[in-house]
């Protein structure tokens, strides 16, 4: 289950993030300052984990230092960590602003 962490407002009232784990139905991290850094902490938190617990060493492939890549459909980014889920290899693409998606890797190029 790719998307195991979410990105929702905090709760407790304030302007904050927090990271809520489906499996488990609860939060994983609280009080971040912004949607970005949420972001950033779901995923990385994706990489560790899948839908059934810790993910499998041979599922995680990290790119030290990041790599240039180009998205097919023309937005460049970094890709920093690679994972298998269902088969398939996706990336992590992060762009300039900070945004973070994955991307199969046969959308994604050298530049």
């Amino acid at each position: 289950m790719l998307g195991r962490f979410t990105v929702r407002p905090a709760d407790d009232g304030s302007d904050g993030f927090g990271v809520w784990d489906g499996a488990v139905n609860g939060w994983r991290a609280s009080g971040l300052s912004t949607e970005v850094e949420a972001n950033r902490m779901a995923s990385e938190l994706e990489v560790q984990y899948d839908t059934h617990g810790p993910r499998p060493a041979d599922a995680v492939r990290r790119i030290d230092p990041p790599q240039a890549v180009q998205r097919v459909e023309r937005s460049a980014g970094q890709l920093d960590v690679w994972i298998r889920h269902n088969g398939v290899w996706l990336g992590r693409f992060i762009t300039d602003d900070g945004a973070v998606t994955w991307i199969p890797g046969s959308h994604l190029r050298p530049l």
